[in-house]
């Protein structure tokens, strides 16, 4: 039997990457093994094991790729204003989970990392999404303390997730006939919230 090609750890990881990203793109992660990954990179399971531990923490460098892919293309986004750069991320959001619905749907399928240098990673980059959001709505609504901001940051993030979830599950419903679509969902959620923070300012 020949003998498997030789790797260098960074040039496997990167075919190991690029074979994922093949498959995500077509397929759900499921069907996927580390067989199967091993067999298009030619080489050994074996090796796959040596340099990542488990599948399980070989599919957590997949999810730390698609929050930095994520990541990217928030920053790409160029309004600076508030209200349309909170509106523009909402639907970039959306677009990204449907357009690599796969990826996606690993990233809040499989667990995250617990520790070590993944950890820290993905901690950072989920903490980036975060405080970009936060600074966006006390600058909307100066009134707002770094509490207040943190938690509607968070809430009003589950509730865009929530919406792109059901969206891509096609379980929105219909109105008249038609299936609600979740852009105009992101808009009416968008428009409600910001709505409720200027009053506030009326308020006070």
């Amino acid at each position: 039997m020949a003998r498997p090609r030789q790797h260098a750890p960074d040039a496997l990881h990167a075919q190991v990457m690029h074979a994922c990203d093949e498959w995500l793109a077509q397929q759900s992660i499921h069907g996927l093994s580390l067989r199967a990954l091993a067999r298009e990179v030619g080489c050994a399971p074996s090796t796959l094991l040596k340099l990542y531990g488990s599948f399980n923490v070989l599919l957590q460098y997949v999810n730390v790729e698609t929050l930095a892919r994520l990541q990217s293309t928030i920053t790409s986004l160029s309004s600076d204003e508030p209200e349309p750069w909170l509106r523009a991320l909402a639907n970039a959001y959306w677009r990204f989970a449907e357009k690599d619905c796969y990826r996606w749907q690993l990233l809040f399928d499989h667990p995250l990392a617990q520790e070590g240098e993944l950890d820290q990673r993905q901690s950072q980059l989920i903490e980036a999404l975060f405080t970009q959001v936060e600074t966006s709505l006390k600058q909307y609504q100066p009134l707002l303390d770094d509490a207040e901001a943190r938690r509607l940051g968070r809430t009003l993030w589950g509730s865009v997730h929530g919406l792109v979830q059901l969206g891509l599950n096609e379980r929105l419903g219909y109105w008249q006939g038609h299936q609600l679509k979740v852009d105009e969902l992101l808009d009416q959620l968008l428009s409600t919230v910001l709505a409720g923070l200027r009053n506030r300012e009326q308020s006070e």
